[in-house]
């Protein structure tokens, strides 16, 4: 259990305001170090088999411009790709989400750091509406990219891949959610967030991801 809350707090996040085609959006970063080179952090968040063991299955035209699809039904277009540093696609999710172009984006950029690391920046803007944000807060999907870097740093250490089916039924995994809701509630009340809102997206969020077994 230790070593799962160590990647936990291997994170910064921070929660904000940013624009996209569609309007204003709200961002959240995560931002942390891999004790991996560059280029392997860089063909873990692209290459489709290795996307595969810690993300999702991928199909789709992987380059520029061509169009992807995972396996959990979100979908969009490679905006940016510049090996081995910056990636951008759009983040679209059902099959209506073309109607509403500019909504979703998800930027990853990579930094090689002194020690032969990485510094890996995750930021992800969306213009969300009615219930999503105001229920749940910057935890709808900051929980879900935690449970991502979660898998992509045991893979990066050759480590065994995460069951998300037994992380979300399993103490050890429900704990880590409720203290991934936690530290995204933390975020929302350094960007200003109403303390009483907070608690209540909190709540939500950990109810969302990990509802009672019972």
């Amino acid at each position: 259990m230790k070593d799962v809350l160590d990647e936990l707090a291997a994170a910064r996040r921070t929660m904000g305001k940013g624009s996209l085609p569609a309007g204003e959006a709200y961002t959240v970063e995560l931002r942390r170090r891999y004790a991996a080179q560059v280029d392997d952090v860089w063909d873990a968040i692209t290459s489709p088999e290795r996307l595969h063991r810690w993300l999702k299955p991928v199909t789709g035209d992987l380059r520029l411009g061509g169009r992807y699809e995972f396996d959990g039904g979100e979908h969009g277009e490679i905006l940016r790709c510049e090996p081995p540093r910056l990636l951008r696609v759009s983040w679209l999710y059902g099959p209506d989400a073309d109607a509403w172009p500019g909504t979703s984006e998800v930027e990853v950029r990579l930094a090689p750091g002194p020690s032969g690391d990485t510094e890996f920046v995750l930021v992800h803007a969306a213009v969300v509406a009615e219930p999503l944000f105001p229920t749940y807060g910057p935890g709808a999907g900051g929980v879900g990219w935690d449970l991502a870097l979660l898998a992509l740093a045991r893979m990066l250490t050759g480590g065994e891949s995460v069951d998300y089916a037994e992380v979300h039924t399993s103490p050890e995994g429900r704990e880590f959610i409720r203290r991934s809701a936690v530290a995204w509630g933390e975020a929302h009340l350094a960007a200003g967030g109403d303390p009483e809102h907070v608690a209540a997206a909190v709540q939500a969020t950990t109810t969302f991801y990990a509802p009672d077994p019972s």
